[in-house]
């Protein structure tokens, strides 16, 4: 480590490299597996390795850390892993990007290895970005979502689920995305709003008569195979059971009645085509309807759509509607917003095409999951509605299978004779189809397999990262001890992603749920308040604050927001961290000056001036009250209530009061000086560790310049919280010093107002007070007197404290 009494001032250019190397080679963040220490397990968020971390990740994963170090200095042995997620589009699309390559142009192990080397080449970079803003885990427990160890626990995961019948393969409708030609989960559509048109559209009845559906989506009509109404709706009672022709494609339909038509939606008349959307999925399986499709998988129309066939889907829908202008067969166009489903990953509008997936049937389970919520501790509570709003408009299974090249392979073969579903053994695991048998024959006695092609949701792998940390344990005494988990810090974002899923493989598998507690961070905000995106402009890196301003003082900013709360970056919340550590760098300095000859042992039965009582009756009334709040999750109240007292009550006030003791022990006497020093040793190394979560840097480098050796640890975070003395919590001390700083303020104003030095003599200071004030400035008259450079001080009878002096 730097040697700072060399230095007057804190470099946190220096400080910080140099304190995560120390904290690196002393093992200060190790996971002790050999220990008696109660356990804290954390399932961390693995972010994606495909890009580098932003401002949302510094935000998110702070105030997590804010809490594990907490945790730590409470006496836990910290099980705080560190993943990566280098399984998913997402990386796909950065290796494509990065290497100039198409995944579907390669041989698929030739695009695998190179998305692993691709990936391998960034990670050390990408994790240093973690440690440089302070994150304290321990990340030689690292596991990447894509190697053997998790492959093999997703494979696990699948037979696990296959055996138990929670697990089917089945050709159905499936949301798709044509951009990324690939099978898409519920989860991961999101709404867009669109301009759009809806188009009334003439249908012919039997008897040629206008039969008018409104919608927005023409180019489905070469799909219609009903048109419906409500069974009510007196306008088309007369028309159930008959057919209608679909204009253009001249087809017959059937005219039928049901319940989810929408008489007040349109004309009340409607097409079903397959597939528009889940009502007509709907209707497909409840009136047996036939099924056409006339949309591909790359986003183009087949041969069903006629003279349509390869256009793409919006070139279809003008084609379709001038041809529909030009039969007279589209009354109007009346142009509307609305919101579309679209991919979360690209944006795409999604459409529903009929394929054959894998899928893990828990629609049935609903009720029980909403359950399973409630048994959980949400920090903030409120944000539990979140997980039930999505529990609740469930309407799919999870389809778990994707069309990529890059991600866990399903342990799956099927005869190639009979097309029996053939799964590894899980002593084979982890295995790749393409490349590995299986190592027996079929029932029917054939021993030809065709591999399956398809690779699991980077979400079914990403559901287990409980058991891809814990599992790195397996084997060890430690290993029961941390499942299920303690906390699952994340951002609301993905609730319905990672939180629910995780639980869902957690109930399916072991039958409870994967942690005790849930903590739930906001969104970092652009100074505006609004999303930080690239498109936009508005992305502020935090690589650049920390390099400008260090991690204490972007760590100071994230602590600024309630748990679950958005937050706007300002750069001046930023510059008001860098003035904090300034302020604990220099006021710990002075105090560290005076505590060089400090001797804590000759402290035992101390005799306590009365304003260190007062000082020491703030001190633990603030610690209970820190405590109290981080075990609530409110780091934020901490803060708050540490900057306040640290700057107001122990810098701005206490330490005028005591320097007089200190500087002149000849004058004042050892012992005053001694009760001086011990109250400034406590307020201070208690006040550096309720800071050491926040503000881990500088708080580090303040305690190894002297408390480290005083109390025999190697860091603060490995020290103790500061335990309050409930004893030394007095009211009445907390008046007498509210009212010695009361003088002491309007003395200062009163010399800031005839221009004269604070260090001006105050020949006779007149007092006027009440008895009850007077007999408590009595009793730290000396500290009063040497603060206000009075010589005398004088009392008179008043109801408000009120001050004169002659100089």
């Amino acid at each position: 480590m730097a040697d700072n009494k060399k230095k007057d001032n804190y470099d946190f250019t220096v400080e910080e490299p140099n304190l995560q190397q120390f904290w690196e080679m002393n093992g200060v963040f190790k996971f002790d597996e050999n220990s008696k220490k109660p356990v804290y397990s954390v399932d961390t968020p693995p972010p994606t390795v495909s890009g580098e971390m932003h401002m949302g990740h510094a935000f998110s994963y702070a105030q997590q850390d804010f809490v594990i170090r907490y945790k730590r200095m409470k006496g836990f042995n910290v099980f705080y892993p560190f993943g990566t997620d280098n399984n998913g589009l997402a990386t796909e699309r950065l290796v494509e990007k990065m290497n100039k390559v198409k995944s579907k142009k390669m041989e698929r192990e030739d695009f695998r290895k190179l998305c692993m080397k691709t990936v391998e080449g960034l990670k050390l970079k990408y994790i240093q970005d973690w440690k440089n803003i302070g994150i304290s885990c321990d990340f030689d427990i690292y596991y990447s979502t894509i190697d053997d160890h998790s492959i093999k626990i997703s494979q696990r995961s699948f037979l696990d689920l296959y055996k138990k019948g929670r697990e089917y393969r089945k050709e159905a409708p499936t949301m798709w995305c044509p951009l990324c030609q690939t099978a898409i989960a519920q989860v991961e559509l999101e709404d867009k709003e669109l301009a759009s048109n809806f188009n009334d559209i003439i249908f012919k009845g039997e008897n040629d008569e206008d039969l008018i559906i409104a919608t927005t989506r023409p180019e489905l009509l070469p799909s219609c195979v009903a048109m419906f109404a409500h069974p009510n709706d007196e306008r088309y009672k007369n028309l159930f059971g008959k057919e209608a022709r679909v204009p253009l494609f001249d087809r017959k339909v059937p005219i039928l009645a049901d319940k989810r038509a929408d008489p007040e939606k349109g004309t009340g008349l409607v097409m079903c085509c397959t597939f528009g959307d889940q009502t007509d999925i709907e209707w497909y399986k409840a009136h047996k309807l036939p099924l056409i499709m006339s949309i591909t998988e790359d986003g183009k129309m087949n041969s069903n759509a006629d003279k349509y066939e390869g256009m793409t889907i919006k070139e279809a829908r003008k084609a379709i509607v001038e041809d529909l202008k030009e039969n007279k067969l589209l009354i109007k166009e009346k142009p509307i917003t609305h919101p579309v489903n679209v991919h979360e990953r690209c944006g795409t509008e999604v459409e529903i095409l009929n394929t054959k997936q894998w899928f893990i049937k828990y629609l049935d389970l609903k009720d029980h999951f909403l359950e399973c919520g409630k048994q959980m501790d949400w920090f903030p509570q409120y944000m539990r509605v979140r997980l039930d709003h999505w529990i609740k408009g469930l309407q799919w299974d999870w389809c778990i299978s994707r069309q990529r090249y890059f991600g866990v392979p399903f342990p799956v073969w099927y005869c190639k004779d009979c097309g029996e579903v053939i799964v590894a053994e899980e002593k084979d695991l982890p295995v790749d189809p393409l490349k590995d048998k299986p190592n027996k024959k079929c029932g029917c006695g054939c021993n030809e397999f065709v591999p399956e092609q398809d690779v699991m949701d980077t979400w079914a792998t990403s559901s287990l990262t409980p058991q891809l940390a814990v599992e790195l344990l397996k084997g060890k005494p430690i290993y029961k001890k941390l499942f299920p988990m303690d906390l699952r810090p994340q951002a609301h974002d993905i609730i319905t992603f990672w939180l629910f899923n995780t639980m869902v493989k957690s109930q399916l598998h072991e039958n409870k749920n994967p942690w005790k507690n849930i903590m739930i961070s906001g969104f970092a905000l652009d100074p505006k308040g609004k999303k930080m995106s690239k498109s936009k402009g508005n992305v502020v890196r935090p690589q650049d604050i920390t390099e400008k301003y260090g991690a204490d003082s972007l760590r100071f900013w994230a602590a600024g927001s309630k748990l679950g709360e958005d937050l706007p970056y300002q750069e001046k919340d930023i510059l008001t961290g860098k003035k904090m550590v300034t302020k604990l760098w220099n006021a710990s300095k002075f105090a560290l000056m005076h505590l060089e000859d400090f001797d804590l042992k000759k402290c035992k039965n101390i005799e306590l001036e009365e304003v260190d009582k007062w000082m020491l009756s703030k001190l633990n009334r603030m610690i209970v009250d820190s405590t109290d709040s981080f075990e609530e999750y409110e780091y934020a109240k901490t803060k708050s209530l540490v900057e306040r007292f640290f700057w107001h009550t122990l810098c701005d006030n206490y330490l005028e009061i005591v320097k007089d003791r200190l500087y002149n022990p000849d004058k004042r006497g050892e012992k005053a000086r001694l009760s001086g020093q011990y109250t400034l040793y406590v307020a201070v190394s208690s006040c550096l560790k309720l800071f050491a979560p926040i503000m881990p840097y500088v708080t580090e480098a303040v305690y190894q310049k002297y408390f480290a050796k005083i109390e025999d640890c190697v860091s603060i975070h490995n020290s103790k919280w500061p335990e309050s003395d409930v004893k030394l919590i007095n009211e009445g001390l907390d008046k007498l010093g509210d009212a010695v700083i009361e003088v002491i303020t309007q003395v200062r104003k009163a010399k800031s107002e005839a221009s004269v030095s604070l260090k001006t003599e105050v020949k006779v200071l007149k007092v006027s007070c009440s008895d009850e004030v007077e007999e408590m400035l009595e009793k730290a008259m000396d500290d009063l007197k040497a603060t206000t450079k009075a010589l005398e001080v004088e009392f008179s009878k008043g109801k408000e404290i009120e001050v004169e002096m002659e100089l």
